[in-house]
């Protein structure tokens, strides 16, 4: 929302109302209150027909300093508000001296300067890092009845802004206006379907505003070094959370606003779907399944998406007796065959539902200011809106779960609910503005907890579409309807990555695209790129995903890379409960993961699946890929090339390889089992120390499928010699050094070296081998 035009003037609608002079403050309760004028009150006279903007800044949490920015405070206050997680204790310290007032939280300080002009700035040690100047804080008034607050923080030189949700747009989101409003524009315009009204920068901090109705951004767009953000009404909160780097921020700013939970093991397998509209009943069902199995294909689930009800009744959880006439059967006969089920459902309930009766009797559906239920025919005919704010609602809707989860169900797509009016009433109260956005979060909230409730903790896992602040703590998320070509593939990994600065932890998408059938080539590639994400599943739209539509070679590379995420288990599910524990996201780009080299801030057709594998999908038909390798020894995990890094490579790829390398100095467990994805993850495992330096030191961890540490590994190098420590399990296990030195000796009876991995039996713990430097 742009106020200004130009630099120097004020677009004719607006009268700004900026913040230009400190008048006084107080301390109180660990907060300080600056009360701040228009203009400079030099006689007592100057009060007179003056507003005044109250800033409050405060802390929820050491190294997060909260700035509130008040015009008429008697406005009332409707809901709904993000669930925020304060720390108590005494962190906070306010200090005054004769040209300012410092404002500490762990280790941010705001600076408040006093005197004629109005100046806030952010620092951590002595590097400031951002800040408010004379003008920047404004109330604004449009017309007799609109008005805003805004806030305009500096930029620095080199500065780039990334996050704000799942954006399809530009990696860097300089130059960019970013609207938080929910819509259903799947993958290619500057819609979202996850706007998240926080931002991290490459200078170690983030900003979070604290409002989940539609915050307008304008990110070095309006003002080319400011990032400005305005929301309607009479009040703007924001947080600003000190890193120092990307990652710390990630981790203090989920603190805040909700870790994500841990996925069960088996959701990181392969999931096959129906497809959308294409034609399916058990037989075919069936013969998907079959035909994966015949194949050696892993599958680990299969969805059921929206035609497992009849038409004109979504949703209404009755499966199509039609179609499938014994549902409880056929979900035994297919859980036998060792799948997880997941079943397609949307907060939206058709008239000929008969849910809508009941919805409508008791008061569940969203209603009209006049009290009737609000309607559309947009998706089903005469459809209204659970209204998730009323607790019996929510009940009721979560007893219709559970029985779908007692006749075997283990999952839940839960789409939609981006298309929410705000011409309505709400049984809470909530402002309709508000609830906008965070319906996606209070819709996802009832149907995890149910998974958690029925299934246990550790085994809820949703499919969602759409989200704001705090869904994160709700995974997994996918990306949405895309195209099926390489653009789209791109632009999907653009708005992960971007998801993933937002602070969720695990994403997934549409593998070929769900849009159209894709071309052989982009379906190949896409699978590539699917299996080595956080999640991974075969879904689309008019046309079945099963890999033998394409042909015998897509069936080849589908194996090929579901066994060798399979094998990469012990790894990613470490990396998924570092997710969990610290919310720092699996899939990274580059710069979180790398913040000291400039060559990455702008990368985002690669990234950093987890700590040490770095993944380069190839997004052109000829199989030609750019990609670049930060500096030192890198290890190709699938041909095992090792290459020099800290420039670019372009390369051609088949089908059954792409640019996937171990970063020097890191231990990747790969498990015993390529047939599933949650089996015993220390049973023969093989520790792989990659380009391990002298006076360096590796470790990992090795996770039991129920997220709990089974086994602990360190390994350091001095000269020729490795040290290594397995502690924990007690199971036998082996070990491989790439190495461009090859092992020579194992201590004593610790094991056996065969052609150049180290089998080590059950029971052994500390193993010292040897490297051959002459060779």
């Amino acid at each position: 929302m742009k106020f200004t035009d130009g630099n120097w003037m004020i677009r004719e609608q607006y009268e700004v109302i900026s913040a230009v002079e400190p008048y006084d403050h107080y301390v109180e309760d660990h907060k300080l209150t600056v009360n701040v004028s228009p203009k400079p009150i030099v006689i007592r006279s100057n009060i007179l027909n003056t507003p005044m903007l109250r800033v409050i800044f405060h802390s929820p949490r050491p190294g997060i300093i909260g700035v509130k920015l008040v015009h008429f405070k008697g406005t009332k206050k409707r809901g709904p508000q993000f669930m925020l997680t304060p720390e108590t204790g005494d962190f906070v310290t306010i200090e005054e001296t004769d040209s300012e007032i410092i404002f500490t939280s762990g280790s941010l300080r705001a600076h408040v300067q006093k005197g004629e002009e109005w100046q806030v700035s952010f620092y951590r040690g002595s590097e400031r890092l951002t800040g408010s100047r004379v003008k920047s804080m404004a109330y604004i008034k449009e017309g007799k009845t609109n008005t805003y607050m805004r806030e305009e923080l500096d930029l620095g030189v080199g500065e780039l802004v990334y996050g704000l949700g799942e954006r399809f747009t530009s990696f860097v989101k300089n130059g960019q206006v970013v609207d938080m409003w929910n819509k259903d524009g799947g993958t290619s315009s500057e819609q979202a379907y996850k706007n998240v009204p926080f931002y991290i920068s490459n200078k170690g901090y983030g900003v979070f505003v604290n409002h989940p109705e539609l915050v307008s951004f304008e990110v070095a767009s309006e003002k080319v070094k400011k990032v400005q953000f305005a929301v309607e009404g009479e009040s703007l909160e924001y947080f600003v959370i000190d890193g120092p780097d990307m990652k710390d921020v990630l981790t203090k700013y989920t603190d805040l606003t909700g870790k994500p939970a841990l996925p069960p093991a088996w959701s990181f397998g392969l999931w096959l779907t129906t497809s959308f509209t294409t034609n399916y009943d058990e037989e075919t069902v069936q013969s998907f399944i079959d035909g994966m199995a015949e194949r050696n294909l892993p599958l680990s689930v299969f969805h059921f998406d929206c035609f497992w009800m009849s038409g004109f009744h979504w949703t209404d959880f009755t499966w199509d007796k039609q179609t499938f006439p014994d549902p409880v059967g056929m979900l035994k006969r297919l859980k036998a065959k060792g799948l997880k089920i997941s079943v397609w459902i949307n907060p939206y309930i058709a008239e000929r539902s008969k849910l809508f009766d009941e919805g409508m009797e008791h008061g569940y559906l969203l209603q009209k200011p006049n009290g009737d239920v609000w309607q559309t025919d947009m998706w089903q005919a005469g459809m209204g809106i659970v209204d998730f704010t009323n607790p019996a609602a929510c009940e009721w809707f979560a007893g219709y779960l559970r029985q779908l989860i007692d006749q075997g169900v283990d999952s839940f797509k839960t789409d939609f609910g981006e298309r929410i009016p705000t011409d309505v009433v709400y049984y809470d109260g909530s402002d309709p503005h508000k609830m906008h956005n965070y319906y996606a979060y209070l819709y996802n909230k009832v149907v995890f907890e149910v998974l958690e409730e029925k299934l246990g903790k550790n085994e809820a896992v949703v499919f969602a579409r759409s989200a704001t602040a705090g869904g994160q703590q709700f995974p997994v998320h996918w990306g949405g309807d895309c195209n099926s070509d390489y653009e789209s593939m791109a632009e999907s990994l653009r708005g992960g990555l971007s998801l993933g600065l937002s602070g969720f932890a695990y994403w997934s998408h549409d593998i070929g695209g769900f849009e159209n059938k894709p071309q052989d080539d982009v379906f190949k590639r896409w699978l590539a790129f699917g299996l080595l994400s956080s999640h991974s599943r075969l879904h689309g739209s008019k046309s079945y995903r099963v890999p033998w539509v394409y042909d015998e070679e897509a069936v080849d590379v589908t194996r090929h890379f579901t066994n060798l995420k399979c094998r990469l288990m012990p790894y990613l599910y470490q990396m998924a409960a570092k997710a969990h524990e610290q919310g720092i996201p699996m899939m990274r780009a580059m710069v979180l993961e790398f913040p000291n080299d400039p060559a990455v801030e702008y990368i985002d057709r690669q990234y950093m699946l987890g700590d040490h594998l770095l993944v380069a999908p190839v997004l052109k038909e000829d199989g030609v890929v750019r990609y670049y390798l930060p500096e030192g020894k890198w290890t190709h995990v699938i041909s095992g090339k090792v290459v020099e890094g800290g420039k670019w490579f372009t390369e051609q790829y088949d089908f059954f390889s792409l640019p996937l390398y171990a970063r020097p100095n890191s231990i990747i467990v790969q498990g015993a089992d390529h047939s599933r994805p949650d089996y015993d993850y220390a049973q023969d495992a093989q520790i792989a120390i990659y380009q391990l330096e002298d006076g360096k030191s590796a470790a990992a961890n090795i996770y039991n499928v129920s997220g709990a540490v089974e086994v602990n590994v360190q390994a350091t190098r001095a000269q020729n010699t490795i040290s290594i420590t397995v502690a924990g399990s007690g199971k036998p296990f082996s070990i491989r050094v790439h190495d461009d030195k090859q092992v020579t000796a194992v201590d004593g009876e610790a094991g056996e070296l065969i052609d150049g991995i180290v089998h080590i039996p059950a029971g052994k713990e500390h193993i010292t081998l040897t490297l051959n430097l002459s060779n």
